[in-house]
């Protein structure tokens, strides 16, 4: 795992200062007293919000796009933090890798899916209190997140944080069971739709074209008060 394709410490992480009682444009003088008072206030209404991009991705055989050596998920978690300066991203890995090959993983996502397994993790998220909000991607398993994503899932406590989920399938489309699941077994977390589902392929292979799709989706989390 390379640190900078995986986690990037970027300082403190700030996003969306916002100010208030900054007052209104005047041509007198503000005086020194007056100045001080006013960048006081601002100081007072800027908040910080410490965010994690995290995922779960898989490289090799994929459905529609072939062998490829970075996960559809992957390609779309790193885009997401390029829109959000200070935005650490974090790799779910397991310790026992899925099979290169498309339909030995399908098997072996349907049968731990009919066994309810939890795959050991191979990675942990450092600080993970930290965090205010954690955006959650996974590509679409058995029309389900896949197992190791509920791993992580039940592995850290979530109270006071804000879950946004973002997918990849075979088409532009989510779980559907994204505000059921994740808040019962994130215990505490507070889930915020809507979610970015997007196709793999066109992820993949028309990564540029997919870009505009991503800033819209943030911007609109940003207008919602979200980030």
């Amino acid at each position: 795992m390379k640190r900078r394709d995986f986690i990037r410490l970027t300082g403190i992480g700030t996003l969306g200062l916002l100010f208030s009682g900054c007052g209104i444009f005047s041509d007198k003088a503000v005086s020194p007293a007056a100045a001080a008072e006013n960048a006081g206030t601002a100081a007072e209404g800027t908040t910080e919000k410490k965010i994690l991009v995290a995922f779960f991705s898989r490289k090799g055989d994929n459905y529609e796009v072939g062998y490829i050596e970075k996960g559809n998920t992957h390609i779309l978690a790193d885009m997401i933090a390029e829109e959000i300066p200070g935005a650490d991203v974090f790799e779910i890995r397991t310790v026992k890798e899925y099979a290169a090959d498309y339909r030995e993983c399908t098997e072996e996502a349907k049968v731990e899916k009919e066994q309810d397994v939890r795959p050991q993790l191979a990675t942990k998220a450092a600080n993970f209190q930290d965090y205010d909000i954690v955006f959650l991607g996974y590509p679409i398993w058995w029309s389900d997140l896949p197992m190791p994503v509920y791993t992580f899932l039940e592995s850290y406590d979530w109270h006071g944080k804000t879950v946004i989920p973002f997918c990849t399938s075979a088409g532009d489309v989510m779980t559907g069971l994204e505000d059921r699941v994740i808040p019962r077994y994130a215990k505490g977390a507070q889930v915020k739709l809507p979610g970015l589902g997007l196709s793999g392929k066109r992820v993949q292979q028309e990564t540029e074209s997919v870009r505009p799709q991503v800033k819209k989706w943030i911007n609109e989390l940003r207008q919602m008060g979200v980030l």
